[in-house]
């Protein structure tokens, strides 16, 4: 039973506690309840809440949304084409080119954040595994050699204990998990204070773009949304104050290059205080950080709620291993060090694009952005802004895979590409419908099963493993069902047939080699899980534990 509020139910002891219900928590939930994990998610608030936040996801976010079961038609889309950045001075002076997929899945989407939480948490409702309460906050924490004790309050003011294998703070920028644990954000941050006017019916008039006036005197970006809504953001001078900007004769002042105010239904008003932050550690002995409890980005380039989810794409399926006994404890270190650098990568981008874009100075403005259009020019500088060059790739440094070799197509630490493929049944779908919740080994052009010993396919399995022979568009299984069709010819063209590759259930890649060194590969691949470099197990501390705890 899910979306409880009675706290008499409240489970004591489960294997993932997950503190904090927005759409980082629920798609951590979906993804931990897809792998059968024990998992209870708690949240002070009994609803959605509906000001103004998250509005933009890429090709990366959309399909993490597929991992964790959502459907196309889940929630309601907008596909943006293009980003255009105006000057007052000089017109529009550069532009980002976001039509067409990557991965199957449009380069960039806006989209209405409560629709998005409601599906994912209708997601969750399906698994059994999952436990869902609201109206309970988190007081304190103990972890402890083999657990984590919660001790949470629910609205009559009563505290219940909530022991739990791991715990994973889900729980926003002003997370008590990071101040438990210690995390709290450390050294300057890029505090600015911006206001959101979101507005509906203006499906007839909306924009079908995004675009950055890009103007000293007043930055603005304005988008649109779904369900016929369009968003402004201004940036408020020092000085300003929330109830000032927030009233109807300012929104009304500020709107009009646009629009008529009269002709606006303003649904949302809200003043945020961007912030570009980063935790030096996601994570802490058995507990851990995911989305903006453990690094908050300015919104420039729309990344906030996508790191978000990359973080609980990465997280969960390493739980279910370690929890299932496939894994050992100390692949969830690899959490912190596969993620944390990606996020402050997109962090400082975000930062240097809004200086680029929006410099509050007039003369900085019109050499920056005279210098933007000038480069636009030319072909090599164009791609590296028009086409997106200059947003950080999602490959990792170093965590759980195998080192890269340079030159490379495939490379290991980076994303598995998804192409339209057709099965043995003749239907057609995605491939990371093949891929499944599994640790995959994909044969480009060879069926992976052919090449290990009964033996070899039996560790293989215990470990999670799974196995997809991937052939030319036309080919048909002869006896195996393991074959799709690559029918754009999209993945195969990326390595020499005979390759194999393993594929982790996030769709990273951890290792791939010739066919010739099968054996030596799912061996690689084992030890890496198995690997025990790490007291993840065993570390213990107490915060500020109340003197019920052990009770």
């Amino acid at each position: 039973m899910n979306n409880k509020n009675c706290s008499e139910l409240l489970p004591e002891t489960v294997d993932v506690l997950v503190v904090g219900y927005g759409p980082a928590g629920a798609t951590l939930a979906a993804l931990l309840g897809r792998y059968g994990v024990k998992t209870l998610v708690l949240d002070k608030t009994h609803e959605v809440l509906l000001m103004p936040r998250a509005i933009a996801l890429d090709n990366e976010a959309l399909r993490i949304l597929q991992l964790a079961g959502l459907t196309e038609d889940a929630f309601e889309k907008i596909v943006i084409p293009e980003v255009r950045m105006h000057s007052p001075v000089l017109g529009q002076f550069a532009r980002a080119n976001t039509a067409g997929c990557i991965d199957g899945h449009p380069k960039l989407v806006t989209f209405y954040q409560p629709d998005l939480e409601h599906a994912m948490r209708d997601q969750v409702s399906r698994f059994d595994s999952v436990t869902s309460m609201s109206g309970l906050e988190l007081e304190n924490l103990a972890a402890e050699s083999d657990c984590v004790v919660a001790s949470v309050r629910d609205q009559k003011g009563h505290t219940h204990f909530v022991r739990a294998r791991y715990l994973v703070g889900a729980d926003g920028a002003s997370s008590r998990v990071r101040t438990l644990i210690g995390q709290d954000f450390e050294g300057e941050t890029y505090a600015e204070d911006w206001l959101i006017v979101d507005a509906g019916h203006r499906r007839q008039s909306a924009i079908d773009h995004v675009e950055f006036l890009c103007d000293p005197k007043r930055p603005a970006p304005h988008m649109p949304a779904p369900g016929g809504r369009e968003r402004w953001e201004f940036m408020l001078h020092p000085g300003e104050t929330r109830d000032t900007m927030e009233s109807p004769e300012s929104i009304a002042q500020l709107v009009a290059p646009w629009v008529d105010s009269r002709e606006l239904q303003i649904e949302r008003k809200a003043v945020y205080r961007f912030h570009a932050r980063c935790c030096n550690s996601f994570s802490k002995g058995r507990i851990f950080l995911v989305g903006d409890a453990a690094h908050i980005t300015p919104p420039f380039v729309g990344q906030g709620l996508v790191a978000g989810l990359r973080d609980v794409a990465n997280l969960a399926w390493k739980l279910a291993w370690v929890l299932r006994g496939q894994a050992s404890a100390s692949v969830l270190n690899s959490y912190d060090e596969e993620r944390r650098p990606h996020a402050k990568a997109m962090i400082d981008m975000a930062k240097l694009m809004g200086r680029l874009v929006m410099p509050r100075n007039r003369l900085a403005a019109f050499l920056i952005h005279g210098l933007m259009r000038t480069l636009a020019l030319t072909p090599a500088t164009r791609k590296y802004f028009e086409e997106l060059e200059i947003k950080p790739k999602n490959i990792f440094r170093h965590g759980l895979f195998a080192p890269h070799r340079r030159g490379d197509k495939l490379v290991r630490g980076g994303l598995f590409p998804q192409a339209w493929v057709r099965n043995a049944q003749q239907q057609v779908h995605r491939s990371d419908e093949a891929l499944g919740d599994h640790l995959t080994l994909v044969g480009f052009g060879v069926d992976p099963l052919s090449l290990l010993s009964p033996a070899q396919v039996v560790s293989w399995v215990k470990i999670g493993g799974n196995f997809l022979h991937i052939g030319p568009s036309g080919q048909r299984p002869a006896g195996s069902f393991t074959l799709i069709e690559d029918l754009n010819h999209a993945i195969l063209p990326l390595a020499p047939k005979g390759t194999l590759v393993v594929v982790r259930p996030d769709r990273q890649i951890m290792h791939h080699a010739p066919s010739t060194e099968a054996a030596k590969l799912i061996q690689t691949c084992i030890d890496l899980l198995a690997s025990d470099d790490s007291t993840a197990d065993s570390v213990s501390f107490t915060i500020g534990e109340p003197s019920r705890m052990r009770a």
